[in-house]
Parts: structure tokens; sequence; C-alpha cells
């Protein structure tokens, strides 16, 4: 079914006050959500409010933090999510990542103790507009969150350990890489759940390490298969060790790394486009393979979707009307 992006937010705000999130947080997270599901990329979208209120009644993230910067040495930074939600603190750490590679040409940070971040791509969208390369990894807490088997295992040992590169692009904005090291985030497994849907083939195995394309095996002791099979199981356990070895102990969900660099340190911003547009324009233009209307950069594919959905998301009626089950509840219990 379609619904405004205006309305959504207006429900999600709802949710979020009646969940104990203060105002600025609410909007925060709830115009985040939105936008990725106006992005094209509902597995980090709308439906996510409803694994948000679990975690708040739960108690695995707080609904009031004030995410800080706990601590800096020259361009090296430490962002605290005080145990929060963590779509604001990420926020927070890429303006502060920002601010400080404008004054010294690159700045790493340290992201810790925070939940679920949101959809990365939109963070590194607003770097590269600021004229900056950001290189986002996380990984850790692989206790709570064993959701992927590595390549070669039977059992789920590792989270989806994103990696998200931004950079500016050529003519149609910045390139924005953005994915998971698993076949599929976990999130498109609880969209596939949540509206009745299988996943494709090749992106699970059941508990006794089966393939199969029912999300529900995920759910009954089943794993996410690695992308790229060692390759991606290669990058996931970089992203583990950089998170748990190299930032410290996990608290909440995950750690991740953010290291932000100053272009124009390098090139100007006019010689950049020119030459990322001279590549981008060589790959647009590859013939499309049988099956595929045409070959699409990463970053691109979600400012069309954005563009072109007059302000509607589309969303399961299922997901729908649970999330105004959900808005009743929540608004109910607060009266």
């Amino acid at each position: 079914m379609s619904v405004a992006a205006d309305e959504a937010a207006m429900v999600m705000i709802d949710i979020l006050r009646g969940s104990g999130c203060g105002d600025d947080t609410a909007s925060c997270i709830a115009d985040h959500l939105a936008d990725a599901s106006l992005s094209g990329v509902e597995s980090h979208g709308v439906m996510r409010i409803l694994q948000y209120v679990r975690q708040f009644k739960g108690g695995y993230m707080r609904p009031v933090a004030n995410p800080f910067i706990a601590h800096r040495d020259g361009a090296f930074l430490t962002i605290d999510g005080d145990g929060g939600h963590g779509i604001p603190a990420m926020g927070i750490a890429f303006d502060a990542t920002v601010e400080a590679a404008l004054d010294s040409g690159v700045a790493v940070a340290s992201i810790i103790n925070l939940g679920h971040t949101g959809r990365h791509g939109a963070f590194a969208e607003f770097a590269a507009e600021a004229g900056m390369m950001s290189v986002l990894i996380g990984g850790g807490n692989r206790g709570v969150w064993r959701q992927v088997a590595p390549y070669g295992g039977a059992a789920a040992k590792l989270p989806t350990n994103p990696w998200c590169v931004g950079l500016p692009g050529g003519e149609n904005g910045p390139f924005v890489m953005d994915m998971a090291t698993s076949m599929v985030a976990g999130g498109w497994v609880y969209a596939a759940e949540s509206a009745g849907a299988a996943l494709p083939e090749g992106c699970l195995i059941d508990r006794d390490g089966n393939p199969t394309t029912d999300p529900q095996a995920y759910f009954d002791g089943g794993a996410i298969l690695p992308a790229a099979g060692q390759k991606g199981y290669a990058l996931a356990l970089a992203a583990e060790l950089i998170a748990e070895a190299l930032i410290g102990p996990v608290a909440t969900e995950g750690n991740w790394l953010l290291v932000m660099i100053d272009t124009t340190r390098m090139t100007t911003g006019h010689t950049l486009q020119s030459r990322a547009e001279e590549v981008l324009a060589d790959i647009r233009n590859c013939p499309p393979a049988p099956g595929f209307e045409k070959v699409e950069i990463p970053g691109e594919r979600e400012r069309r979707c954005r563009a072109e959905s007059g302000g509607i998301i589309a969303i399961p009626e299922p997901t729908w009307t649970e999330i105004l089950a959900l808005r009743d509840e929540v608004m109910a219990s607060t009266t």
C-alpha cells in the first residue's frame, strides 16, 4: 500500500515520543526512517520502528540519551552514544569528523555505546556533499548478533558488519557504497518476515545448514550467508576485529570506525567531479545483461528513487497495520 512520507513520519514520532524519546530525537529517527523508505531501502526504513520500540521496552537501548564527544586527541575522536539510539549519535559523529577533517585534512572517530545506526548511506552522502571521502566500518557484539555464517560454516557466528564508503562523484552526485557483508542485511529478513514474503535463493540456510528462502528459518536458528562467499566473510571478520579488538569491548549494539578525508587536500572539487564522471559515464554506458534495464552507480539509485517517489512510501499493508496498532497502543499507555 502507499503512505505519504509525512504521515508515516508523524505516526513514528508519536510512537517514539510515547516510548520516551524527546522531541528532537523522535524527529531525527522518524525523518531518517522515512527518507530510507523513500530512497528504496525498505530494510532500513519505516518497518524498523517496530524493532526500535521492542528494544526500548526491553532495555536494550535508552530512549533518553545524550551522545557526546568523549575524547579527542588531535584528529582522533571518540563519540559515545550514551546507550541511546544510534541514528542521532551517528549524525553527531559525522558532523564532528567532518569539522575535524576540515581542520586537519583527515579525522578518525571511534563510535561506541549506541543502538542501531540506520541507513549509513544517508550520512555518507552528507559528508560527500561537504567534499569529504568517508569510510565507515562496523561490527562487534557477535555474542548477541550471531546472524551470518562464516564461509564454509553451517551456523551463525558474525553480525552483518556493514561497510560504507562515500565520496564526491560525478554529475549525478556522490558515489555511496553502503552494504552489509552478508547476502542480505538483517533488515531484509525482518522485512520479508513482516510482509509474509520469501527471500531470494542463496541468502539463507536453516539450522541444519540447508539452503532455504523462508525468513522464519533464520529466526528458528538458521543463518544468513556471507556476500560473495569468502570475500564477504573476510570483510565481515575484518570489521569484527576492528570493532572488538581495536576499539574495544562492545556496549549496546556495536562499535564503529569512521575515517574522514578532506578531498580538497588532494585535488580540487571540479577536477574530482570531472575525473569521477569520466569513470562513471563509462560504467553507465555498459550494455545491460539479460534481465537488467541498465547498469547503475551506487548512490544514484537511492537518489533517483527518492526523486521519483513523490513523497509516497510503498509499504506492505500488514506492516503498516502493525505500526498503526503500535501507535494506538503506545498512545493509550501514555494517557
